[in-house]
């Protein structure tokens, strides 16, 4: 897998910024050059509703997304930042997520940063793709900031997560046949795990190809 071409970036300013399920602490994205400076709260995205600060494009048919998450500061073991895409804004819409720790510590089934996420319908429970590398090995997908890179790309009903240690060179992390909306948001999203605190992410470098 190759690097998608500078041509591809976006203008950053021009997303759509909301929380997602009326968080507890408002959340908030800061245009910054090809990315973002997130703030967000909420309980979680996981199982049959999410709280979360989302930044998104909405897309019609196939695409190739990719991003950098330069920091990430934490406010749970369980804070998630990662590249979202969704039906609706709805709290229990059906989605597939790309997401990332922000260190390597066991999680249980999870170990690594990274783990691909998805809610087959609305109203259901979400469901997750966990990393093939078990202890006592190093884990396949490590947490490497500044250089922790997201790909999702969406061919037909086949969405597919990359994971990269400089935007170069991907690996493949999981697949999986969804059947969603032809068109669909598509971005950046936080969440915070701990309602009472706000966890912090910089976004960088977003790229995308197909509309």
């Amino acid at each position: 897998m190759t690097l998608m071409s500078k041509s591809d970036s976006v203008n950053a300013s021009l997303f759509t910024s909301a929380d997602v399920g009326s968080p507890q602490l408002a959340g908030s994205a800061t245009p910054v050059g090809g990315g973002w400076d997130v703030v967000a709260g909420g309980v979680d995205i996981w199982e049959n509703a999410d709280q979360f600060h989302f930044v998104f494009e909405e897309i019609s048919g196939e695409f190739d997304i990719a991003v950098r998450v330069e920091s990430f500061t934490p406010a749970h073991l369980y804070s998630k930042a990662g590249l979202m895409i969704r039906e609706s804004l709805e709290t229990a819409s059906a989605h597939v997520m790309f997401v990332l720790f922000p260190d390597d510590q066991p999680r249980n089934n999870n170990l690594g940063a990274y783990e691909m996420q998805f809610r087959v319908q609305s109203g259901e429970s979400c469901q997750a793709i966990y990393p093939a590398v078990l202890p006592p090995a190093p884990p396949e997908f490590p947490a490497a900031y500044p250089n922790c890179w997201l790909r999702v790309s969406r061919k037909g009903d086949k969405f597919s997560a990359y994971g990269s240690p400089d935007g170069q060179t991907w690996k493949l992390y999981g697949e999986k046949v969804l059947t969603l909306a032809p068109t669909l948001m598509v971005g950046p999203a936080l969440t915070s795990h701990n309602p009472d605190a706000l966890a912090k992410a910089s976004f960088r470098d977003y790229s995308r190809q197909g509309r």
